[in-house]
């Protein structure tokens, strides 16, 4: 698919890398954001740029739009996506824990069942996998990560529940996510992390995880589940100590 320019109202262009999901498309969304960012230090055209949306395929680049030339913005935007390098760009590589005990993994049996595996199989399967954020949308520092494998995805559950608990491990289709806060949600629950991914008192970046992020997970019971809980809830834990090796800052 060719790279389209789409304009979103008066204040906003869209650019669009492709139609499906996959980490090139979203490598090069990636690409173009952080060309964007740098030209809006040292390009007086992207000034007056307020925001940067990425999603699976596309970026979306708002604006206010009488302090700019929209149509050179555009036409800025257009240069930079079909000269960028075809590269996949990642963010943060994060190794997060979870929890499986059966008391937070309430669609986990189901799963199994339905794969004709045992539980721990599709757990250490989870935990061999490499997701990346591909997005960060529905709710506030809620993750839609990619990876896992064909064979183990799931549909939605056919009745969504109107209360998913804050912090749950979730699966549907090829994603995987969590949900921040609690809300409705029609994901398959399989576990839990005691890390909050959103978090106000964060205030440079309230969204722990960031497009183009890695994420690994790694079990832990229950009981290392609430002390890890409460150190993050008393801020004893910082992000970076989540960062993979290598990775801290």
């Amino acid at each position: 698919m060719t790279t389209r320019l789409l304009p979103l109202g008066d204040s906003a262009w869209t650019v669009e890398f492709g139609s499906r999901i996959d980490t090139e498309l979203n490598g090069q969304v990636m690409a173009l954001a952080n060309r964007v960012a740098q030209a809006r230090i040292d390009n007086p055209l992207f000034a007056a740029v307020t925001d940067v949306v990425p999603t699976f395929r596309s970026l979306t680049v708002h604006f206010a739009p009488h302090a700019t030339d929209a149509d050179a913005l555009a036409a800025q935007l257009l240069a930079f996506a079909h000269n960028m390098q075809q590269s996949v760009i990642t963010g943060k590589h994060w190794r997060l824990p979870a929890c499986f005990d059966p008391s937070f993994a309430l669609d986990l049996p189901a799963w199994a069942q339905a794969k004709q595996m045992r539980e721990d199989q599709l757990i250490e399967r989870v935990l061999a996998t490499q997701f990346r954020v591909y997005m960060i949308g529905f709710l506030p520092g809620f993750p839609y990560m990619g990876g896992l494998p064909p064979e183990l995805a799931m549909p939605r559950l056919a009745s969504p529940r109107q209360r998913v608990p804050p912090n749950s491990v979730a699966i549907a289709g090829e994603m995987c996510a969590v949900y921040p806060w609690e809300s409705p949600g029609g994901w398959n629950l399989i576990g839990k992390t005691p890390v909050p991914l959103f978090d106000l008192r964060q205030t440079d970046q309230p969204a722990m995880l960031a497009a183009g992020d890695i994420v690994s997970w790694y079990a832990i019971d229950k009981a290392a589940y609430e002390q890890l809980f409460l150190q993050c809830q008393h801020g004893e834990r910082s992000r970076e100590t989540f960062l993979a090796p290598g990775d801290a800052t």
